[in-house]
């Protein structure tokens, strides 16, 4: 009997991803709350002939070399620049992700997190739970309205556009940075595509929605946050480093911004005594954009159907480097 391919899973995601695992390969499950160091993983990974990985996995070339038989790696997220995609072809390595799934998820969070910040809504409930609620005032925490206000989007995936579609039930008005203009997407959305610098001058609410590369890495830093309205706020649910976090402190200790709402930051997680986390005007929450039950089951279940489908001899759908299987072929 032929044994079944082994799966090292570097996390415990939702039961429905698990279970849809468990009906086609072998399972090691590496079961703290906290991620493996370096050394664990490599125990983890000993013998597998695959990878679920998270975020906090770092998937490099070294890594494959001392793993030869790692054929897959399903990576937890939409985004995967945790993984040197480029190692993982030279490899003959498939590279998945979960595209889509979180779509709804994450911009909702984002503009969630835009509206708690631009109506001081934390800083509000300190202020009650610290007993300095003594009366009404007309000039008691006064924050950003949104309504009819502009928001600026860089980075005009799936994301983007949902944070846009949810904008045109406020009446903002919402520009666009995007490496493609598409007009098509423009009257789609009722948005205008602008040059970065304008977009940055012009918004009342910047929103980073674009994904980490060394192109995007401090895409935000002292230049550009000195070139936003002083009114204005930064909501950053990307990735951390697409933020200059000392450049961010800077600007909010002076002034330069209003205030900004964090999902992610760099370093990640941010220490307790981090300047930004005693900030008043710095919401920053621990990387939970797409944290709804719904989108963790959909997520989990989609991270185990790319093993399936690559297992089962078939193409996913989510495949990051379809490059890979050229290569493949040729060495087949």
């Amino acid at each position: 009997m032929t044994s079944r391919p082994l799966v090292a899973v570097t996390r415990a995601i939702p039961e429905t991803g698990l279970e849809l695992l468990g009906e086609h390969v072998e399972i090691r499950l590496w079961d703290k709350d906290t991620p493996p160091d370096a050394a664990e993983l490599d125990t983890l990974l000993d013998g597998a002939d695959g990878v679920l990985s998270l975020l906090s996995e770092r998937i490099d070339g070294p890594l494959l070399d001392r793993h030869p038989g790692i054929r897959f790696v399903s990576n937890f997220a939409v985004g995967y620049d945790n993984i040197d995609v480029p190692a993982c072809t030279e490899h003959g390595v498939i590279v998945t992700n979960t595209p889509g799934v979180l779509t709804k998820a994450t911009a909702e969070f984002a503009f969630a997190l835009m509206v708690a910040t631009a109506r001081r809504i934390p800083e509000a409930v300190d202020y009650v739970r610290d007993g300095k609620w003594v009366t009404w005032g007309p000039k008691l925490l006064l924050g950003q309205q949104i309504l009819g206000a502009t928001l600026g989007i860089i980075g005009f995936g799936r994301i983007g556009q949902g944070m846009a579609r949810m904008a045109s039930g406020f009446g903002m008005r919402v520009l666009v940075n995007n490496r493609r203009q598409d007009p098509k997407l423009a009257a789609k959305f009722d948005v205008t595509f602008v040059d970065f610098i304008d977009l940055l001058k012009e918004s009342d609410f910047v929103s980073l929605h674009v994904a980490l590369a060394p192109e995007t890495h401090h895409l935000i830093s002292t230049r550009e946050l000195k070139l936003m309205k002083k009114t204005a706020i930064l909501i950053n649910a990307a990735r951390g480093p697409v933020v200059d976090t000392d450049a961010l402190v800077a600007a909010l200790r002076d002034g330069e911004i209003f205030a900004a709402g964090l999902d992610v930051t760099d370093p990640e997680p941010l220490p307790a005594d981090h300047p930004l986390v005693s900030m008043p005007n710095a919401l920053v929450v621990p990387h939970i954009a797409s944290a709804t039950v719904q989108t963790r089951n959909a997520m989990s279940s989609l991270a185990a159907r790319n093993i399936v489908e690559i297992v089962n001899g078939r193409r996913p759908a989510a495949v990051v480097n379809p490059e890979v299987y050229d290569r493949i072929d040729r060495q087949s």
